[in-house]
């Protein structure tokens, strides 16, 4: 074996306090601190059409005034997370082509009663560039960069479709004045957080209610949407319907 020179003796001792003392730097601030107190919420979504789980393709659905159809795509951003006084800007694309949808948010110990995220994706985001992780153009929710993301996205086919090959194309996108179409989702609902544990809330997503809610709309009449507009804002005005507390789970 190689004897060390002096100077590589010495090279080496000196890395080895630099990085003990990086290490105790570290462990003294108050970012790790905070990370270290922290608990998890984790939100689940489920997606469901008539009481039973989505499945893409294989299952046939009916919405409320009798028309059957059955679904090739549906995608949804949700983001912006606000719990509390406490905004976490990260973003879920939530496919109904996974098994699990879901998203882990570290938040600080304590009671809240309330929580919100965006439907979509805000303005900034729509008109910052290129992205990564679910943002990624190439998850196929990006038009162009003037007019942004798709921030819902339902395909499949009807019977009571007017449109070709009987076509259900909803693309529902728009970031700017009037034409946004992203909608703040509201819960009340009471949880905890517990430090260095895991709070889960399971949110239903009841697409029966896309159709018929605070806006009514027929397969027959509305096949398409693929453009920003009145439709589109009718359309995003359903969106709070959508969503329900399923359970909520406390750590022990």
């Amino acid at each position: 074996m190689r004897k060390l020179k002096q100077g590589e003796r010495k090279f080496q001792v000196m890395m080895r306090r630099t990085n003990l003392y990086l290490i105790f730097i570290l462990l003294l601030s108050p970012a790790w601190g905070w990370a270290q107190n922290e608990g998890t919420l984790r939100l689940v979504f489920s997606l469901e059409a008539n009481g039973k789980p989505i499945q893409l393709r294989d299952s046939s659905y009916h919405n409320g005034f009798g028309e059957n159809y059955t679904i090739n795509k549906l995608k949804f951003y949700a983001g912006q997370w606000i719990l509390g006084d406490q905004l976490i800007d990260e973003y879920l694309l939530v496919n109904a082509a996974l098994e699990e949808n879901k998203i882990d948010l570290s938040l600080q110990p304590g009671k809240y009663n309330q929580f919100s995220f965006l439907l979509g994706v805000d303005s900034i985001r729509n008109v910052s560039g290129a992205q990564d992780g679910p943002l990624d153009p190439m998850n196929d929710m990006f038009w162009t960069w003037n007019t942004g993301y798709i921030m819902f996205k339902l395909e499949g086919n009807s019977p009571q479709s007017t449109a070709d090959l009987n076509r259900i194309e909803w693309h529902i996108g728009g970031f700017k004045g009037p034409l946004n179409v992203t909608r703040r989702i509201r819960f009340d609902a009471p949880f905890e957080i517990v430090k260095g544990a895991i709070t889960e809330i399971q949110l239903k997503v009841d697409l029966d209610k896309i159709w018929k809610g605070k806006n009514e709309f027929k397969i027959a009449n509305d096949p398409m949407c693929m453009v920003m507009g009145s439709l589109a804002n009718k359309i995003a005005d359903n969106f709070q319907g959508l969503f329900s507390i399923r359970n909520v789970s406390v750590p022990k």
